[in-house]
C-alpha cells in the first residue's frame, strides 16, 4: 500500500511537472509570438505584440524622458518607450562618439530585458548635422540651404546626417524644419528653408536622405531603409512659422487658403515620402493650441492625409496647453492624447505623466482604443526601422561622424547658400571675386574667426556657443588665409578703431559681422539690427578701403543705413564648420549663385512683408542674387 502511494504521487507530480512546463513554453511562445518574425507583415506584428502587452507597458511606450533620468531602473520599471537628448545634453563633457554609443546601447539593454523586450527608440535634434556632437560635421542651417534651391544637396545632407546620428548609436533624429518663415521677427526663421512654400515642399527631399527613398508613395506609412538611416520628423506641425509678429509659440491667423496651401503643403510631400513622425507645434491655429487641435492632428494628418506614423510633443508641449503652463496637468494629458498625440515628450517629469495618462484610462477620460492606437502607431515606426532585428549601435560606423567626405559637401553646401547682394559701387567695377595676390588684406569683424558664431544657435549647446574650442571647423579667417596667395598679407583686427584704415595700405577689407547665437525664444527680435560693435567695424574699414561685408545671420537684418558704404555685400547666413566655402566664392574658385529665399527688408515697420503682397517695398526683393563666373585656375609655365 505505501509502495502504491509513493507511486501515486510520484505520477501526480511528474504530470504537474509537465504541466507546468507545457506552460512555461506555451507562455514562451506566446511571448514570442509573431511580432519577433521580420518576415511577417508589419501591422500583423504590430497586432501581435499589441494583443501582449498591459497598460502600464503600453502607457511606458508613449513616454519620452531626458537621458538624464533614463537609468535602467527607470527604464525597466516604467517600460519606456523613447529616451532624447535635450539641445546641449550628453554623455559627458566632449563625449567622444563610442561614449555615445556605449550610453545609448546601455540604456536599450535595459529595456531589452523586461518582460516583451520592446526597444526604446533614443532621439536627438539634428538640425544641421549632428549638432550635440563634438566633432561632427556641421551643415548650413536651413535658411541657407534654401537659397540653393538643391534639393539632390538636401539629400545628401540627409544622409550624411543620418550617418553620423546612427555613428552614434542614435537611430531617431527630430528632423526637418518644415516651417514656412513668414516674419523674419521670429527666432526660428533660421530653421525655415523659405517664405515660400514651393521651396519647401521642395527640399522634402532631404527625407529621402534621412530615412532613405521610398520608391512609391508611402500613403502615409513610416518609411526607414536600413541601419544607416534614421527615422525623421517633419516638424512643427502646423503654422509655426506663421506666428503673428513672429513671435515664438504664438498664435497663427490664418484662412484655409493660407493653412493648406502654404503652411501644410510640405507635410503633404512627408507623408507621401514615408516620414515616421510629425512633431507638434507650441504655436496656435486661430487661437487653438495645435497640442490641443483634434480636427488637425486627428481628423486631418491622420483621417485625411492618412499619416500612420506617430505623432510626438514638443519639450512639454502639453504642459504649455494651459496658461501658466503646467497648472493643470491631468487636463493637459487628457486634452493632448485625446486631440492625438502618440508620443509626448515629458521630459523629467515622466512619473506624474506615466500616473497620470494610466488614472485617465481607467477613469474612462481616454478610451482604450485611442490608447491603442498609439502605441500601435509607435510599435510601427519600430518595425518599419528595424529596431527590434537591430536594436544596438554599431560601433564599426563611429569613424563616420566629421568624416573628410561629408565635411567637403558641407563646403560645397556653403558656396552654394552665398547670396551676393552688392558688387561694387555705382559707376566702378565689380570688386568680386578678390584677387588671391593682393598685397595686404585686413579682416575685421566679431565673426571673422568664431567657429560658434558661425555656427548658430543648436550647435553642441541648445543657444550655441561663442569661440574655437568647442567643435572641429574652419573659420572664414582661416579659409581666407589658406585660399591667398603665400606672399599675402592677411591682417586680422577683430574691432579696428575709426583709424585704422588711415594707418597703413590695405588693398581690401573684409568685414565679418552679424548676430551672436540664440534658439527659439531667445531669437525673436523686434529690431533685428546688426549688434554692436559692428556697424562701427563696418564704418571704420569701409570709409577708407574697398570692402567686402559679410553678414553672419539667421535672417535678414537691418543693413540699409549701411549698403552705400560698401563696395560688396554677402549674405553668408549660418554656414556651420566649413568657412572654407566662403573663401572658395571670395577669391573666384567658384561663382556666386545663390538667390534670396527670403525678402530682405529695408526697415522692420514693413515687416511681415513677402513676396506677392500688395505693398512689396524690398531692399532686395525674393529671388535677387548676383552672379559670378569663376576665375579659371591659371596654367603654370611648362619647364
Amino acid at each position: 500500500m505505501k509502495s502504491n502511494t509513493t507511486m501515486s504521487r510520484k505520477s501526480v507530480s511528474l504530470v504537474g511537472l509537465v504541466i507546468l512546463c507545457c506552460h512555461a513554453s506555451l507562455t514562451e511562445q506566446r511571448l514570442q509570438g509573431i511580432f519577433k518574425d521580420p518576415k511577417e507583415p508589419i501591422d500583423e506584428r504590430v497586432k501581435d505584440l499589441l494583443g501582449k502587452m498591459n497598460l502600464e507597458e503600453k502607457v511606458g511606450q508613449m513616454t519620452q524622458i531626458e537621458r538624464k533620468n533614463a537609468s535602467a531602473e527607470v527604464l525597466k520599471s516604467y517600460f519606456i518607450g523613447s529616451v532624447l537628448s535635450g539641445g546641449g545634453s550628453t554623455p559627458k563633457v566632449n563625449a567622444t562618439v563610442k561614449e555615445w554609443v556605449d550610453m545609448v546601447n546601455g540604456m536599450q539593454q535595459a529595456s531589452l530585458s523586461t518582460r516583451l523586450g520592446i526597444p526604446m527608440i533614443y532621439g536627438i535634434d539634428a538640425v544641421h548635422g549632428h549638432n550635440n556632437v563634438m566633432n561632427a560635421t556641421i551643415f548650413p542651417h536651413n535658411v541657407g540651404l534654401g537659397v540653393t534651391r538643391d534639393p539632390q544637396l538636401l539629400k545628401e545632407i540627409g544622409a550624411a546626417t543620418a550617418l553620423e546620428v546612427r555613428a552614434t548609436g542614435i537611430p531617431y533624429a527630430f528632423t526637418p524644419c518644415i516651417a514656412v518663415c513668414r516674419d523674419p521677427r521670429w527666432g526660428r526663421c533660421y530653421e525655415s528653408y523659405s517664405e515660400d512654400h514651393r521651396i519647401v515642399q521642395q527640399l522634402t527631399e532631404i527625407i529621402d536622405g534621412l530615412q532613405g527613398e521610398a520608391k512609391t508613395d508611402m500613403k502615409g506609412m513610416p518609411y526607414v531603409n536600413g541601419k544607416t538611416k534614421v527615422a525623421g520628423s517633419s516638424k512643427h506641425y502646423v503654422g509655426d512659422g506663421g506666428t503673428v509678429k513672429g513671435i515664438n509659440e504664438n498664435n497663427t491667423i490664418v484662412d484655409d487658403s493660407a493653412l493648406y496651401g502654404m503652411h501644410m503643403a510640405a507635410y503633404v510631400n512627408s507623408v507621401a515620402k514615408g516620414i515616421a513622425t510629425i512633431m507638434a507645434s507650441y504655436s496656435s491655429i486661430n487661437g487653438v493650441k495645435m497640442h490641443d487641435h483634434k480636427q488637425l492632428l486627428t481628423d486631418y494628418l491622420k483621417g485625411k492625409l492618412g499619416f500612420k506614423g506617430f505623432i510626438i510633443s514638443d519639450w512639454e508641449g502639453i504642459d504649455r496647453i494651459t496658461s501658466p503652463a503646467h497648472s493643470n496637468y491631468s487636463y493637459s494629458i487628457q486634452a493632448s492624447i485625446n486631440a492625438g498625440i502618440d508620443m509626448v515628450m515629458v521630459p523629467y517629469n515622466y512619473t506624474e505623466f506615466y500616473d497620470g495618462l494610466i488614472d485617465l484610462v481607467k477613469k474612462n477620460a481616454i478610451p482604450m482604443s485611442r490608447i491603442d492606437d498609439a502605441v500601435s502607431r509607435i510599435l510601427r515606426v519600430k518595425f518599419a526601422m528595424g529596431l527590434f532585428e537591430n536594436p544596438l549601435g554599431d560601433y564599426s560606423l563611429i569613424n563616420e561622424v566629421g568624416s573628410q567626405k561629408h565635411r567637403e559637401l558641407a563646403r560645397q553646401a556653403v558656396r552654394k547658400s552665398l547670396v551676393l547682394l552688392k558688387n561694387g559701387k555705382p559707376g566702378n567695377p565689380p570688386i568680386l571675386p578678390l584677387p588671391k595676390n593682393a598685397g595686404k588684406i585686413v579682416v575685421a569683424g566679431s565673426h571673422a574667426n568664431n567657429l560658434g558664431y558661425q555656427c548658430g544657435g543648436w550647435t553642441i549647446e541648445w543657444q550655441g556657443v561663442s569661440g574655437n574650442n568647442w567643435t572641429a571647423g574652419t573659420t572664414i579667417l582661416d579659409g581666407i588665409k589658406a585660399t591667398v596667395d603665400k606672399r599675402t598679407k592677411v591682417v586680422y583686427k577683430k574691432k579696428p578703431s575709426d583709424t585704422y584704415s588711415s594707418k597703413g595700405k590695405m588693398d581690401y577689407g573684409i568685414v565679418v559681422v552679424g548676430e551672436v547665437p540664440y534658439a527659439e525664444t531667445n531669437g525673436d527680435s523686434q529690431n533685428l539690427t546688426i549688434p554692436a560693435p559692428g556697424p562701427a567695424v563696418i564704418e571704420n574699414v569701409c570709409k577708407e578701403t574697398k570692402c567686402v561685408v559679410i553678414i553672419v545671420s539667421g535672417r535678414p537684418v537691418v543693413i540699409e543705413p549701411y549698403v552705400d558704404k560698401i563696395d560688396a555685400l554677402v549674405a553668408a547666413w549660418l554656414p556651420g564648420s566649413e568657412g572654407q566655402g566662403v573663401a572658395d566664392v571670395l577669391f573666384g574658385d567658384y561663382g556666386f549663385t545663390g538667390k534670396l529665399a527670403r525678402t530682405w527688408f529695408k526697415r522692420v515697420d514693413q515687416l511681415p512683408m513677402n513676396y506677392g503682397d500688395p505693398k512689396y517695398d524690398p531692399l532686395f526683393p525674393f529671388g535677387f542674387g548676383l552672379e559670378t563666373k569663376p576665375i579659371p585656375p591659371t596654367k603654370k609655365p611648362e619647364l
